[in-house]
């Protein structure tokens, strides 16, 4: 039988939601591995959860992800936002983010994955990142929207903030929607939102942190305030100040240009948080993307970035461009499906519909639909499909032997043909699958060989209004 393709984008299981993921590689009783750690949002009607879990994957394979279980439970009878967990000695803290992000305690463990106990209350603030640094001393960062983020050293038990050291507004912040107050703080420049995750890049100090647009960003097909950014400014010391940087991830899809450059959002963008990590020699960003109709959902992705060290000294992060083998700019990474399969998903497995990148032109919001229950063979439906929507995967990986047919499977539809297209939403069609409404799944021959690593999208097409189809998977065979 075929296998489900595991560990793609989002790279947890389908049912798991882990937003704000917090890469960290720890060695420990003699194994590397990269563990993350984020908020749970299992409340579904609410942001995140009443618990942390922990996953993890040995360095060599960013596919293969175990579940550590519990890691902490709030003492407080509320729901838990973003935390941060570092190392210092023998000992690993976590920052739990109690009464929604209002008091972040430090909880302590032996082990990475916990139980984090003991927990101490703090001083430090809303989305807590903490940066232990090479000679031992450690900083914290937080702070939230509409209001000033903070810097200060902590004292050797890694809970008490050393008052002489506080920074105040390191970055300045954006607009708030839900508390337009402005302090004389705001920035167009920096529009710092929230997720504040400080981390030692080729030497420099990188303020990596959610960034909100207040301006348009027409490459991005962003036109109204936007905070769907992961973005960096760096300094030489851990207080600043921090000046260029630039944008990691976006979590807004594929982007479609035009020819004068404009972009469109291919995907339902939301509010971003994770960081950076260098793991078996690579770097990646670590991010999460929205599922369902809010943001209750969210789900943890991953992309392999570029990381350079000019000779000015400026640091680039993410989609670097370069000049005569010298860095110059950097732009966001594309979201892809394929996450750590670098050389796209096997087109041979069964892929879940829920691995789109691209979901595009539906006539009311197409939309991956949320699942929790814990099976190895999950898949998460787009829904709410109408004539002239695109749902696309970037990438598949399809060998050097050219498959024959290609088979989608839908939980429901109506009559409609469903193109198969190769390397873009308007691109050379391969395959068409001919749905009567009668049948859930159907398979098509192809009518051109396909090798290599390709983008592919599914053209939904039909002459009925309204929702037409509940697509669940495909493979090609």
């Amino acid at each position: 039988m075929k296998a489900f393709i595991k560990g793609a984008n989002p790279y947890m299981p389908l049912w798991e939601h882990v937003p704000d993921g917090e890469p960290r590689v720890f060695e420990h009783n003699g194994e590397k591995r990269v563990y993350v750690y984020g908020s749970h949002d299992i409340e579904r009607k609410e942001y995140c959860g009443r618990n942390y879990v922990v996953w993890s994957a040995p360095v060599t394979d960013l596919t293969d992800w175990t579940c550590h279980g519990v890691s902490y439970e709030t003492h407080y009878d509320s729901v838990l936002y973003a935390p941060d967990v570092v190392k210092k000695g023998d000992t690993y803290y976590l920052y739990a983010a109690e009464k929604r992000g209002s008091l972040i305690v430090a909880a302590s463990s032996k082990t990475p994955w916990g139980p984090f106990e003991n927990p101490v209350e703090t001083k430090l603030g809303f989305d807590p990142g903490v940066l232990v640094d090479d000679d031992g001393r450690a900083y914290a960062y937080w702070g939230g929207c509409a209001a000033p983020c903070y810097i200060a050293e902590l004292e050797e038990d890694m809970a008490t903030i050393r008052e002489e050291t506080l920074v105040s507004n390191p970055l300045g912040h954006s607009t708030c929607p839900w508390n337009p107050v402005d302090d004389g703080h705001i920035s167009l420049i920096d529009g710092f939102f929230e997720a504040s995750s400080p981390r030692k890049v080729l030497g420099k100090y990188a303020y990596i942190f959610s960034r909100r647009y207040e301006k348009p960003v027409p490459e991005l097909g962003v036109f109204e305030p936007n905070n769907g950014f992961l973005s960096y400014r760096f300094s030489d010391s851990p207080f600043g100040p921090f000046i260029g940087g630039g944008d990691i991830s976006f979590n807004g899809g594929e982007i479609l240009r035009d020819a004068e450059g404009v972009g469109t959002m291919t995907y339902q963008w939301g509010n971003n948080h994770g960081s950076i990590a260098e793991i078996n020699g690579k770097w990646y960003v670590f991010y999460h993307r929205q599922t369902g109709v809010n943001e209750f959902s969210r789900q943890a992705m991953l992309e392999p970035i570029d990381v350079a060290l000019g000779r000015d000294g400026a640091l680039y992060i993410g989609d670097v461009r370069y000049m005569n083998g010298e860095p110059v700019s950097s732009r966001p990474v594309e979201m892809t499906s394929q996450g750590a399969h670098i050389n796209g998903l096997d087109a041979t497995g069964w892929i879940s519909a829920g691995y789109a990148c691209h979901i595009h032109g539906s006539r009311q919001r197409a939309y991956i639909e949320p699942r929790y229950e814990q099976r190895d063979d999950i898949s998460t439906p787009v829904v709410g499909i109408t004539s002239g929507t695109t749902v696309g995967f970037r990438y598949l990986q399809f060998g050097s032997n050219p498959p024959q047919c290609v088979t989608a499977v839908m939980n429901r539809c109506r009559p409609m043909k469903v193109l198969v297209r190769l390397d873009s939403c308007r691109g050379r069609v391969i395959a068409c699958l001919d749905f009567s409404g009668a049948e859930s799944e159907k398979s098509a021959a192809l009518t051109a060989g396909v090798i290599g690593k390709h983008a592919v999208y599914f053209d939904f097409l039909s002459d009925e209004a309204g929702e037409i189809a509940s697509f669940d998977r495909f493979t090609f065979s």
